[in-house]
């Protein structure tokens, strides 16, 4: 077992894996961490696709347009942005809270009318989608240290084609999800070294952003 601090530290992006699969107990851990990173008004507008065959991988490996990790880890994540999930029935999502004594019965009420109120705002605006990914990117991070400590390696993927994703997991027909990342997931065949980051002071402000320089 590992602290966060050093799943923190020690944690390496990787893109090349060995053929060793991950176990089932293990990815279904994986997979339990990350469906408990939070979400805006608890709506758990995020899903993730898990892909272990080989066709499917194929599939992301031709969306990636042939990047290395779909084609060696044994384990790969689409995270799913679920842009109408304020819409649907949450009723489950109130009960699981009342029955933990976590939110009483007023609270729910007015917790609901408001997470609606707020959500039509978003739709508004245009920024559902918007939302959701960023849910969706904290499952994500969930993933990462988790897998760290479980011993795994990981990658977040850029570089892919939504509408090809969307085919490869069968949704290329709803407009209301929307593709947020794609991760590889497996053991490492190689070692990375960190790279090092900039001076804490270069990067993180007290109050206020810093002034542009003229």
């Amino acid at each position: 077992m590992i602290s966060v601090t050093e799943a923190i530290r020690t944690r390496r992006t990787v893109r090349h894996y060995r053929p060793d699969p991950v176990p089932a107990a293990t990815l279904d851990t994986l997979l339990e961490l990350a469906m408990e990173a939070p979400s805006s008004w608890n709506l758990q507008d995020r899903s993730i696709v898990v892909i272990t065959d080989p066709a499917g991988r194929d599939g992301l490996t031709w969306a990636t347009d042939g990047q290395p990790q779909p084609q060696e880890a044994p384990v790969m994540l689409v995270f799913v942005a679920e842009t109408e999930a304020w819409q649907a029935d949450r009723s489950d999502v109130y009960e699981a809270a009342r029955r933990r004594g976590a939110w009483s019965e007023e609270f729910v009420t007015g917790f609901a009318a408001a997470a609606t109120e707020f959500q039509q705002g978003l739709a508004a605006h245009g920024l559902l989608r918007e939302y959701a990914v960023k849910d969706a990117m904290i499952a994500a991070t969930y993933v990462m240290l988790a897998a760290t400590e479980l011993g795994l390696s990981t990658s977040p993927m850029n570089g892919w084609d939504e509408a090809k994703v969307k085919q490869v997991i069968g949704i290329e027909d709803r407009p209301d999800l929307a593709v947020a990342l794609l991760m590889s997931v497996g053991y490492a065949a190689e070692q990375r070294i960190h790279p090092g980051r900039r001076a804490v002071d270069r990067t993180v402000f007290r109050d206020r952003y810093p002034a542009a320089n003229p």
